[in-house]
This record gives structure tokens, C-alpha cells and sequence, in this order.
């Protein structure tokens, strides 16, 4: 397998600073939510989150004791 050489590599150069000015530029139309929006989604994420853990946790716990409760018997 044969290296590139510095010619063969600028144009891998030149299109790897064109697609980083590309991003920047499109990073300008992104309307980036306010802190006070920031903070609140990421407490409704952890909100929902821990209520997703205990009901599954629950439903978890009310299997397993249903199933040792069959096993036992």
C-alpha cells in the first residue's frame, strides 16, 4: 500500500478546511436555547428518567416476586 504524497494530500486538506468553514457557518443559523431553557429541559430530563427507573424497577420487583413465589410453590 503506497503513501500519498503531498500533492495527492492538499486537496484532502483544502476539503477538510472547506467542510470546517461549511459547519461554522451553518453553527451561525442555530438558535441555541437560553439558559434558563437549558436548565429547565435538562431537569425534565432527569425528572423523567428517574420516574422511567422506578417503574421498571417496580414492574422488576413484582415479577421477580411473582416468579420465586411459582418456583417456590
Amino acid at each position: 500500500m503506497g503513501s500519498l504524497s503531498a500533492t495527492a494530500q492538499q486537496p484532502r486538506i483544502m476539503a477538510f478546511i472547506q467542510y470546517l468553514r461549511d459547519t461554522k457557518g451553518e453553527l451561525t443559523h442555530v438558535v441555541w436555547p437560553t439558559r434558563d431553557q437549558a436548565i429547565a429541559f435538562t431537569v425534565l430530563v432527569i425528572v423523567i428518567s428517574v420516574l422511567t427507573s422506578v417503574y421498571l424497577g417496580a414492574f422488576d420487583a413484582l415479577f421477580t416476586s411473582l416468579i420465586k413465589n411459582l418456583v417456590v410453590r
